[in-house]
């Protein structure tokens, strides 16, 4: 059993509100009797991409166990790398791995500089296959980005998706090694299909975006900033994917 932790979207403001949430997750995965074998966050780690909130990212998104924590349409590239990275500043794709045993997770950069849409541009693409050519052929393998490559049904995110994703499909399809997808982005808790491998959409540690169902209800915000952060909790068990969501009261 390989027990992976999936925060997303803590979008640190310089503020306490959302510095408070996302402690509250990292007190919560450091107390779990059975820790977890991995941490990944999955973008849009701050609010404005200033030096101050990846100062914030920086002082709370620590554990001891392994953590790969990728950006978001929010996030600047040049500040991100800084102040998470501690590499010179680039306006390069961020496209990391980390592996855990036989875990391989390709954490992609999927933002585009300056607009609030993603796509994997050609060289992250070349960097997975250059990922997948150099993986062994029993590796369990899971590809992690910021933006949602299918409709949600969201109002706010679903215009601002994942585009031109046919050379991810593509992959997906080529290797049986690959189990699934992990995103986040759209402030809420989805799972779908993406060229025939499950896709998981984590919820903001942050806020929660509603539905277009939900649009025009009473009493029911767009944007709602009351419910407590949920992460989600991915077990890998042999080749199946279990998510569970843990809301963190």
């Amino acid at each position: 059993m390989f027990v992976l932790a999936q925060i997303s979207d803590p979008h640190f403001d310089g503020g306490t509100r959302n510095y408070e949430r996302a402690a509250a997750v990292m007190r919560f995965l450091d107390a779990l009797p059975r820790p977890a074998d991995a941490i990944i966050v999955t973008g849009d780690v701050a609010d404005l991409g200033t030096a101050a909130e990846y100062a914030q990212a920086a002082e709370v998104l620590t554990s001891t166990v392994p953590l790969c924590i990728g950006p978001g349409n929010h996030d600047d590239r040049r500040a991100f790398r800084a102040g998470l990275l501690g590499s010179a500043p680039s306006d390069a794709p961020i496209n990391q791995q980390l592996r855990v045993g036989d875990v391989l997770i390709a954490m992609c950069d999927s933002s585009i500089p300056g607009r609030p849409e993603g796509e994997l541009d050609d060289s992250t693409i070349a960097w997975v296959r250059d990922l997948l050519d150099e993986s062994a052929p029993d590796d369990r393998i899971l590809l992690a980005f910021h933006h949602p490559p299918v409709e949600l049904f969201s109002p706010l995110v679903d215009p601002i998706r994942l585009g031109r994703t046919e050379a991810l499909a593509e992959i997906l399809r080529g290797d049986d090694r690959i189990i699934g997808t992990l995103c986040g982005h759209a402030h809420t808790a989805a799972t779908t299909t993406f060229a025939g491998k499950p896709l998981v959409v984590a919820p903001s540690v942050a806020s929660v975006i509603g539905p277009v169902w939900e649009v025009g209800a009473r009493d029911m915000p767009v944007v709602d900033y009351a419910p407590p952060p949920t992460i989600a909790m991915h077990v890998l068990d042999g080749r199946r994917l279990i998510t569970h969501l843990r809301v963190i009261a």
